[in-house]
């Protein structure tokens, strides 16, 4: 049996908020309502690392962190409390971007393939010539010798902060000789991405692909984790990134065993794994391997759908036809459909920043008479169209057979050659097959999400992880299908509203969806923006202009490294590779007009909308708190929390006030309650995180209310078995036709209590306008028993 959270809430442990400043808000967790503290990579990290996924030493806590010690407090603080601990863990990768810090990493560097370690890491030593390729030189190697310093007597070779081991007995000769003698090779930094040959997480050369598929490199990797579940201190883990494995569902097996021999009988712990699943690309919305030893994904997927049920689809048109006029002012082509434009970006990345990955896969390829080059073209094609993030074959080759089919067609010249290949790479177990499905989920991360993303500027809410810009909206059927449909098969997995890794907060996004309520306002307010300041790039000033309205009032300083950020990423005017200094300019004055002349605009807009905003903010925590999963909030977030992607999202929180509000709120003491801090989210989260923590049983299904009368679209509401959950969308709409009217909710008789405010209503029909009188959320729920 399971053991199953109620709630989890995120928290990101770093020196400056180590496992016992955890342990010290454990008790306001707990009065918040949470059933878990979820915490971040906890393992050895690089120095100074603010996420922990660059785990150097796995068989330890992390020293800055707080250690083993601080673990076994935060623990004892949280199961004193009633609850219980979560961990993010790394099986993917390790970091390598300083190897004195990996002793593994270290002794490969040291020894080649020699080395134990050799196993460990998914090297092709073959395509270096018996070595490790290095991108970390500033320059072609030849002219980077005279920074190159080798020093025998303490065996290593320096280049400016990099430190490398020299191989026993290669100390003598000129630089050039010794570094022809050792087990890794230097590359200049601009070749990394065609003649690296290890596996790395994503684009990221300073992590390295881990091999948990070898047994012996599981237990040592696992070693320090399930001596944290043996000795009760860690009773959940999050996985992350498992589609960068040989092969998850093994792995999952393989980590499903262990658990049990370290428990000993006792409860299993909470699985869930990060896994994006795609819902408009194949014929039908992609659905997590019903085989894998987990309790579900990280939530993703209920997030693109409780932010889909807030936007208006009314705004579609004007939006749309507002980005076909920027496009056009800007000489660009009109957009493409979204599946072709995702395919281009997945194209050039696989071209570019992927390309060493392609050769690889080449080189895995059986003989042919075909030139290597044709068929490294057509490898690259099956990446672009591939629709979902990978297949676990032999389960997923029709997608692969239709990604062939799709790629042809794309691209005829290549027919014959990917016909050629697709026995292959669609061989089950098979080393091309397995490194095949490694790639194509780096090549839709970095293609889709760290590109496409960037282009698709309609409505900026829409490009967020696990979302489709496509799908614009979600009408309320819609929205009781996807969760009845996770009600009957992934109950347990974890939803999410943000993440450590969103590019907008939640309530970021909540304000942006109301430009679709407001299309025609927001063409006039951009406009206006625009003639104060433009980067001459009318869909780039859209995204911009609208990250600033999202998370506005908002200091220069964050907005700028946004900016930066966004306009790099999007790699059409600019990238993190060839940067251009004047866009860039104009990009950064952009910044500067909105927290100086432009501010009177924002001022105003803002005003106008903030309220929907908050609105819909408040909906979408209901709705994610109170529907099937388990629920996470994501540090901070229990009030109003305007961030923009990582690092504006990890900015520090202060729990000191959070636990001074939630006391005054429980004392009944007045507050502001629809206020710019969030008092309101306060109180709708904590009463809604108690309630599914004190009675379970209030949610054990999940149906369909009705609503009648002229304003039901603007509302959604379900029973959980007991809790019924009210919620309003499209506010802006709901304003203008001057409220809720006639509208009625239909429910059951008995007596029931709104656990927000304390309203008690009778049974059958209540007004809509009686139900959300106070907020635009409710929960009701039946009282019990004496």
């Amino acid at each position: 049996m399971t053991r199953l959270p109620s709630s989890t809430y995120r928290l990101q442990i770093t020196a400056d908020f180590d496992l016992d400043a955890a342990a010290d808000v454990v008790g306001y967790l707990r009065d918040l309502g949470v059933g878990a503290v979820y915490l971040s990579p906890l393992l050895q990290a690089s120095a100074g690392s603010t996420h922990g996924y660059d785990v150097v030493d796995p068989s330890r806590v992390d020293v800055s962190r707080g250690g083993r010690a601080g673990l076994e407090r935060l623990a004892h603080a949280a199961h004193e409390a009633g609850l219980d601990v979560v961990v993010d863990i790394v099986p993917n990768h390790m970091g390598v971007g300083d190897p004195r810090q990996n002793a593994w990493w270290w002794d490969v560097l040291a020894r080649g393939r020699a080395s134990r370690y050799a196993e460990a890491f998914d090297i092709d030593w073959d395509a270096g010539e018996g070595r490790v390729l290095l991108p970390i030189l500033g320059a072609p190697l030849e002219d980077a010798l005279g920074d190159v310093v080798v020093d025998a007597d303490e065996g290593v070779v320096r280049y400016f902060e990099h430190e490398l081991p020299l191989a026993e007995g290669t100390g003598a000769g000129t630089v050039a000789e010794v570094l022809s003698a050792q087990h890794w090779g230097l590359l200049f930094w601009r070749d990394g991405d065609a003649r690296l040959n290890y596996r790395r997480f994503f684009t990221v050369t300073s992590l390295a692909g881990v091999r948990v598929e070898v047994p012996w490199v599981f237990d040592e990797t696992h070693a320090e984790i399930l001596g944290w579940v043996r000795d009760g201190l860690v009773d959940g883990l999050r996985i992350d990134h498992p589609d960068g494995l040989a092969d998850p569902g093994g792995y999952l097996d393989r980590l499903d065993g262990a658990l049990r021999s370290a428990l000993r009988g006792r409860r299993e712990p909470y699985v869930v794994v990060e896994k994006i699943l795609e819902h408009a690309a194949t014929d039908h919305p992609e659905a997590l391997p019903g085989w894998w030893a987990t309790d579900g994904t990280t939530g993703y997927d209920a997030l693109a759908e409780i932010d889909r049920v807030l936007v208006d689809p009314a705004g579609e048109r004007a939006l749309t036809e507002l980005d076909a006029r920027l496009r056009a002012e800007t000489g660009l082509a009109p957009v493409q459909p979204w599946l072709d434009e995702a395919h281009d970006t997945k194209r050039a990345v696989a071209d570019t920043a992927l390309a060493a990955e392609v050769a690889r896969l080449v080189r895995e390829l059986p003989a042919s008479s075909t030139p290597d080059a044709v068929r490294a073209d057509a490898v690259a094609e099956l990446l672009a169209c591939f629709p979902v993030y990978r297949s676990y074959l032999p389960a997923g080759r029709a997608i692969l057979v239709q990604t062939a089919a799709e790629a042809a067609r794309r691209r005829p010249d290549l027919a014959a050659a990917i016909e050629d290949l697709l026995p292959a790479v669609g061989a089950a177990g098979s080393a091309l097959a397995v490194r095949f499905e490694q790639t194509t989920g780096p090549v839709m991360a970095k293609g889709v999400e760290d590109t496409a993303f960037y282009r698709r500027t309609r409505l900026t809410s829409l490009t967020e992880v696990g979302g489709d810009p496509s799908v614009f909206a979600l009408d309320v059927d819609g929205l009781h299908r996807a969760f009845a449909l996770r009600q009957a098969q992934w109950p347990h997995a974890m939803t999410t509203l943000s993440t450590h890794d969103t590019k907008r907060s939640e309530d970021a996004r909540a304000r942006i969806a109301v430009l679709g309520e407001r299309p025609d306002r927001w063409s006039d307010v951009l406009t206006q923006l625009r003639q104060v300041a433009t980067t001459g790039h009318g869909p780039f000033d859209n995204l911009l202009w609208q990250a600033v309205v999202g998370v506005w009032p908002a200091s220069a300083d964050r907005l700028h490294a946004y900016a930066e950020k966004a306009a790099r990423e999007a790699k059409e005017r600019t990238s993190w590779t060839e940067p251009d200094a004047a866009f860039e300019s104009a990009v950064h004055a952009v910044v500067d007009a909105a927290v100086g002349p432009a501010r009177t605009v924002l001022d105003a807009f803002v005003a106008e909308i903030a309220g929907f905003g908050r609105s819909n903010a408040l909906s979408a925590k209901l709705l994610q708190l109170t529907g099937p999963g388990m629920p996470d909030v994501y540090q901070g977030t229990e009030l109003w929390d305007l961030s923009l992607v990582d690092p504006d999202n990890r900015r520090p929180v202060d729990y000191d006030a959070r636990r001074r509000m939630l006391a005054d709120l429980d004392a009944e003491h007045p507050l502001p309650l629809i206020d710019d801090i969030g008092a309101a989210k306060l109180l709708v989260t904590s009463r809604a995180l108690r309630l599914r923590r004190g009675r379970p049983e209030l949610f054990t299904r999940c149906t369909p209310m009705t609503i009648t009368g002229a304003a039901a679209a603007h509302a959604v509401a379900f029973d959980r078995g007991g809790a019924v959950a009210v919620a309003t969308r499209l506010p802006a709409g709901l304003a203008d036709r001057g409220g809720w009217g006639d509208a009625v909710l239909l429910r059951h008789e008995g007596p029931t209590v709104d656990v927000i405010t304390g309203r008690r209503f009778g049974g059958g029909e209540v007004p809509m306008a009686e139900v959300l009188a106070d907020y635009p959320v409710a929960l009701l729920a039946t009282e019990e028993e004496s």
